[in-house]
């Protein structure tokens, strides 16, 4: 008698892959622009449709959209971006603290002040991990930054790439307006800083002292010397407070992980109850390990019914101005993530259910993020809807509308609580 198997469920986030039309891409998205024909494939047999995973007034970025995807409605859920990811890296919040990023950034050169400087690069030039550890130490090695940060009741968690976290006790973040320095590239830092209240003044100090200290500092002249952007600032946002969410295997009778670069999307997986799978070099770029990846994703699949593969580099490439690197990025998810993935599921004779998406778009216009509708694919091994069409944001149009993000996973479950009608 032949063995039933159960069903196979894959999520897939090309995080930030999603466009409007490109004028250097003859009006099309790079979607449209780009090669992929195993999503393609999907596409064909499949219901491609979009969603608002990012629901006003809440911030258009993945800390919203990557929420809503793994089941959680924001409007309810969401108390920060932070907070997420302290969970990702084993930090307890206690009552009465706020997390915050601490992004090691790079601002222009000169003799002017920090707020007339353009902001260059969110990930000071997407620096390496021993550089950015490096220029860490040079902060918490001074000793007028140690003093302000203790004054300030703030700890700095120390992480090797340019997302750091700050933490700070006794807070009241309430009134306090926190930029994300990616959405505002190219404009100058001091329209930017902390505001809203007396309160914002010591955050704005802390960037203004970590500037003053890493901008002439020897490892910032190090990079530049070596062509690349310093690491001459630091920029807090993505404040919050400690946070809550249900049970993953309560909310959908499963168990499963999630395989991704970024602590964000470790941090909401960890705190569903999800395996927090880390693969050595991925590093969310469009250098990271996509062979790593690929054997990590099939592992869990063999383990668990359910897997969350994220791949972090379109959105990131989209930011660093690089568009030929965004193509890439989105080809590579085809070529070397989710074609090999599902062709192991078939051979084994797994029969899959697969939910791949754009968290939300990341425009080439703006290198900043866009709360509009992002396209969804839906794809069953077993079935063939005959729509014969394509994964791209026109098809997403054209196809079913889903309004809020977080009953994505009941369409992939097939639980019937969506509200939706099965697509």
């Amino acid at each position: 008698m032949k063995e039933v198997l159960a069903t196979k469920y894959l999520l897939v986030i090309g995080d930030g892959m999603a466009d409007d039309p490109v004028p250097r891409l003859e009006n099309k998205t790079p979607l449209q622009a780009a090669s992929i024909p195993a999503i393609d494939r999907m596409a064909a047999r499949g219901t491609v449709g979009s969603v608002v995973n990012c629901p006003p007034p809440l911030p258009a970025g993945s800390e919203t959209a990557i929420l809503s995807i793994f089941g959680c409605d924001p409007l309810q859920y969401f108390t920060g971006r932070s907070p997420m990811e302290a969970a990702a890296a084993g930090i307890v919040l206690r009552p009465g603290d706020a997390a915050f990023r601490c992004n090691l950034i790079s601002v222009e050169d000169g003799d002017g002040p920090l707020a007339e400087k353009k902001l260059l690069s969110h990930s000071a030039g997407s620096i390496d991990g021993a550089s950015a550890l490096e220029a860490v130490e040079a902060l918490l090695g001074d000793a007028r930054f140690a003093g302000a940060m203790a004054e300030a009741r703030m700890e700095l968690h120390r992480f090797p790439a340019f997302r750091q976290i700050a933490v700070q006790h006794e807070s009241d973040i309430s009134g306090i307006r926190f930029t994300p320095p990616h959405d505002h590239l190219g404009e100058k830092a001091g329209r930017h800083f902390p505001a809203g209240n007396d309160r914002a003044a010591v955050f704005t100090r802390l960037m203004l002292l970590a500037h003053e200290i890493l901008d002439h500092h020897p490892a910032a002249e190090k990079r530049r010397a070596e062509g690349k952007l310093p690491a001459n600032g630091i920029w807090f946002w993505a404040e919050g407070t400690a946070v809550a969410l249900p049970s993953f295997r309560e909310q959908y009778g499963l168990d499963g992980a999630v395989v991704s670069a970024v602590p964000l999307c470790h941090g909401i997986g960890v705190l569903r109850g999800l395996e927090m799978v880390e693969v050595e070099g991925a590093t969310g770029e469009l250098d990271t390990n996509f062979s790593g990846k690929l054997e990590a994703a099939w592992e869990k699949l063999r383990q668990y019914d359910f897997v969350c593969l994220h791949l972090e580099a379109p959105d990131e490439c989209t930011h660093n101005g690089d568009l030929p690197g965004k193509l890439q990025a989105i080809e590579r998810l085809d070529s070397r993530l989710v074609g090999p993935l599902l062709e192991r599921l078939e051979q084994a004779g797994e029969e899959h259910r697969v939910l791949l998406l754009s968290d939300h778009k990341t425009l080439t216009a703006t290198r900043g993020h866009c709360g509009d509708p992002a396209p969804f694919l839906l794809y069953d091994s077993r079935r063939d809807t005959g729509n014969g069409g394509t994964y791209d944001e026109p098809a997403g149009e054209k196809g079913p509308f889903v309004d809020n993000g977080s009953v994505l996973l009941d369409l992939l479950f097939e639980t019937g609580k969506s509200g939706k009608e099965e697509l």
